[in-house]
């Protein structure tokens, strides 16, 4: 099938009990044992699984066409069950333009926890095959990543990572059924499904898709079972009703963004615009390669560096001054001031989740935010 029949399909059942086409939610956090003690109905208790755990998990193995997944209460939550499933001395490459709160987490828990960890531009080879070692068990990629938008070669990344006996893992949040991570030899894709497959900024997940079921994923399935860190029903309800829409979303969102980083790159007062649909990117050719369209998410730096990005996100109208991205209304933010001392991005960045608002009036928002 294709991408959008498999969204709208994808983990959705008809009730059996009461022919319900949207399918109930399931809030008991406990099961009726047989008389005999066993669970032939298959749930005991909701944190070890729960029935609209049990459909956003194969609606989502589905939608990357993997074999499993774990759903989590957050996206970094998805992802520190991935870091807990390594052992103390196990070695983690990570791109260093990743999520700020990966970084965060990898520097700030998984290093004093002992893990081996170092940082790559992973949209440099050779800074990967430098960082690769004997014992790295994670290749940790993000494309694009977030926020400067580069571009990683997920097939030559994964191959290298394979070399060494790496799994390589893609957080494919912001590039969600316009890119295909195990086809391009990716083992594991992470979601942060807060964002696009959530899609209306009102629910909090992520999920970790296996592309098969192996001993790294059992693991990772154990931590999510004793460590108890899921999602609640009504979450992935939510998440699982979001992902219904979410190809034609994404192609709006990208539509839009394209038009908005068009007119941006055009602007006198912008000084560049990060966007790997932009001919002007120097990793273009290969987001063409493996990506179907280029997202919704741009960056753009402002001429006269932080004072001057200040003002524009604080003069626009239709633009929310909001972390987080991916839903149908349009945000703005200054990346440097929320990841503080250590941030990668330039203080003349801002960061545009764009929406599903008509596009025009969304440029001539910017236009007069920059004056």
């Amino acid at each position: 099938m294709k991408i959008e029949t498999l969204a709208v399909h994808a983990g959705h059942k008809i009730d059996p009990a009461t022919g319900a086409v949207s399918a109930p939610i399931h809030l008991s956090t406990t099961f009726e044992r047989d008389v005999e003690g066993t669970y032939s109905r298959g749930f005991m208790y909701t944190r070890n699984n729960n029935p609209n755990r049990q459909a956003l998990e194969e609606g989502a193995s589905a939608l990357e066409s993997g074999a499993a997944s774990a759903a989590f209460a957050s996206g970094t939550g998805a992802a520190m069950a991935i870091f807990q499933a390594l052992s103390p001395g196990d070695h983690v490459l990570a791109h260093v333009d990743a999520y700020y709160g990966i970084t965060r987490l990898l520097r700030e828990i998984f290093v004093p926890w002992k893990l081996d960890v170092d940082f790559a531009d992973m949209s440099d080879l050779n800074a990967v095959k430098k960082g690769l070692r004997a014992n790295t068990k994670i290749v940790w990629t993000e494309t694009p990543s977030n926020p400067l938008w580069k571009i990683v070669d997920l097939a030559a990344i994964a191959q290298l990572g394979h070399e060494v006996g790496a799994a390589c893992v893609c957080d494919n949040t912001c590039a969600v059924t316009l890119q295909r991570p195990f086809q391009l030899g990716a083992d594991f894709i992470l979601h942060s499904t807060t964002k696009y497959f959530g899609g209306h900024c009102d629910v909090l997940g992520g999920i970790v898709v296996a592309k098969e079921e192996n001993e790294l994923f059992q693991r990772i399935r154990k931590i999510q079972y004793e460590g108890g860190a899921v999602p609640s029903p009504f979450d992935c309800w939510l998440i699982l009703r979001g992902m219904r829409t979410l190809p034609w979303r994404m192609r709006a969102h990208s539509e839009n963004a394209a038009k908005v980083a068009e007119f941006l790159a055009s602007h006198k007062k912008v000084e560049r615009v990060h966007y790997p649909g932009l001919k002007s990117h120097p990793r273009h050719e290969i987001a063409a390669r493996q990506m179907s369209m280029f997202g919704g998410m741009l960056s753009f730096e402002v001429k006269g560096g932080r004072d001057a990005a200040m003002k524009v996100s604080t003069s626009t109208k239709i633009f929310t001054r909001a972390t987080s991205l991916g839903g149908v209304e349009s945000l703005v933010e200054h990346r440097a001031s929320i990841e503080g001392p250590v941030t990668t991005s330039p203080e003349g960045l801002l960061r545009l989740s764009i929406g599903l608002e008509n596009a025009d009036d969304l440029i001539d928002d910017l236009n007069q935010a920059l004056g």
